[in-house]
């Protein structure tokens, strides 16, 4: 199911509603432990089944917003004992499968945006994290209709035409992607999402100089995040450009991990000499993979 295309992997935003886990050398996270499985449950009476499912209160607003700033495998947790009692809530459900995505379960996390979306199929947010889980899992081609049906109900959302392009160019249709991006600049102007998506088409094709002005002016929007210019850092960083690259580095993360992503550039640099070539059209240096913390 996976498409591997080379050695490292680019941070790409995550806008939406889930936010990505914290990155760490280049956006590779360190593996979260999956959430423990349930054990067995254990024979109950008809009686017994009764009380317990009166017991169960639903979470108030207050505890899911506490909910909501735990990480992700207590979110996952929380929100999955919420879905149990309540499968066709939306809310829940994209919470749930928010959660499962940050944590890596991507088939679970667009498993459980499915089930709910039999109850409620026009959910934009839904929809859309059904896509992002496909996506992330490398299977965007599963990801396409359910954006085409968002698009359908909603022609002018800009995060949904920009994981659209993000999906085109996984299943090798970079025409179609770009037509997507552009639509999606069209409603939201030098938007630094939709921007870091295109630059990331081109690093995984190996053009850093094409990606290089796209992160620059996502980098300059009001909206860029750490992982933006991070992502600016990295492609100057292959390109050679080190002393600017070191100053984005260390502008953002504390010495030791700068110091660590510094030496991975020098490293990525000797292994792979023509990273550093103008327009390179070398093998690309990442992989799918950056799309598994992605937003849009």
């Amino acid at each position: 199911m996976s498409i591997r295309l080379a050695a490292v992997s680019l941070i790409v935003l995550a806008a939406l509603t889930a936010q990505p886990a914290s990155a760490g050398l280049f956006g590779k996270k360190d593996k979260t432990p999956d959430v423990a499985a349930a054990p067995a449950a254990p024979t109950t009476t008809l009686a017994q089944t009764t009380s317990q499912a009166e017991a169960f209160t639903p979470a108030t607003k207050a505890e899911i917003e506490a909910a909501l700033r735990a990480d992700p495998l207590a979110q996952a947790t929380f929100f999955n004992t919420q879905f149990s009692h309540n499968p066709t809530n939306p809310q829940i459900g994209l919470y749930l499968s928010n959660a499962l995505r940050a944590l890596g379960r991507y088939e679970e996390a667009a498993d459980t945006a499915h089930r709910v979306l039999l109850f409620a199929p026009d959910n934009q947010d839904l929809l859309l994290a059904a896509a992002r889980a496909h996506i992330a899992d490398n299977n965007a081609f599963f990801a396409i209709d359910s954006l085409q049906h968002a698009l359908e109900l909603k022609p002018k959302n800009w995060q949904a035409w920009s994981l659209l392009g993000v999906a085109f160019d996984q299943t090798k249709r970079p025409e179609d992607a770009q037509n997507a991006w552009a639509k999606a600049l069209q409603i939201s102007p030098d938007n630094p999402v939709v921007l870091t998506n295109m630059a990331m088409a081109k690093v995984t094709r190996g053009d850093f100089v094409g990606a290089e002005p796209l992160l620059r002016t996502a980098a300059a929007q009001t909206g860029a995040t750490m992982q933006v210019r991070q992502n600016l850092a990295l492609v100057l960083g292959l390109q050679g450009k080190m002393p600017e690259a070191e100053r984005l580095l260390r502008q953002d993360m504390p010495p030791a991990q700068a110091d660590a992503n510094l030496a991975w550039l020098q490293q990525a640099i000797a292994t792979h000499p023509a990273a550093t070539a103008p327009a390179s059209a070398t093998a690309p240096v990442r992989s799918w993979d950056s799309l598994k913390s992605s937003g849009s």
